[in-house]
Order: C-alpha cells, then sequence, then structure tokens
C-alpha cells in the first residue's frame, strides 16, 4: 500500500515539473536563462537560510510552490540571502524573476 501512495506522489510531481516546466517555456522564449547565471544554494536546504546569487544581482521576486502547484511563499529580494525557516520539509519549484528574466528550479527543504 505504501508503494501505491509514493509511485502516486512521484507521478503527480514529475506530471507538475514537466508541466511547469512547458509553461515556462512557452511564456517567453528570451526569460528563459542559463543555468551559469544563478547559484542557489544550499539545496537541500536544512538550517531555513537560502542564498540566491545571479549575474546581475538585483532585486528580485521569488515565489515557492508545492508539488501541487499551489503558491505557498513569496518575497522580494533585495540581498542574496533568502529566510524560508517557517517552509515545512518537502519538495518545492522555487521561481526567480530578476528584471526580464526568470528562473526555475527544483527546491528541497529538510
Amino acid at each position: 500500500m505504501k508503494k501505491n501512495y509514493l509511485v502516486t506522489f512521484i507521478g503527480c510531481f514529475l506530471f507538475f515539473a514537466l508541466s511547469f516546466s512547458a509553461l515556462a517555456q512557452s511564456a517567453d522564449k528570451t526569460s528563459i536563462q542559463n543555468s551559469e547565471e544563478i547559484s542557489i544554494y544550499p539545496n537541500p536546504v536544512s538550517n531555513g537560510k537560502l542564498f540566491i546569487i545571479t549575474k546581475d544581482n538585483l532585486t528580485k521576486e521569488i515565489e515557492i510552490f508545492n508539488v501541487l502547484g499551489k503558491s505557498i511563499y513569496s518575497a522580494t529580494l533585495f540581498g542574496k540571502e533568502l529566510n524560508i525557516s517557517k517552509i515545512t520539509a518537502g519538495i518545492y519549484i522555487i521561481k526567480i524573476k530578476e528584471n526580464n528574466k526568470s528562473y526555475t528550479r527544483k527546491l528541497v527543504v529538510r
């Protein structure tokens, strides 16, 4: 019985991740950026602090989604350090918008 729940969860997560990725790519081809332009660490996050460093280092709009696609956290980041200590352990999708650029990554919180 546990295996069925795990398979269902993984299937739902993969469906969401692929759907979210396709949506992001179809929205604006110029907004999808190279992974070398952004650094997000540590991932997995265990101390509640996430560092987001981009090439331009401008003000960033941050949004975190759960595996069902519901937005659970949003913030404006002026520096590099984001406090996510109130987010419970799990797997999430983080979307970062900076100027006309958009980055989407998987985020694991322990």
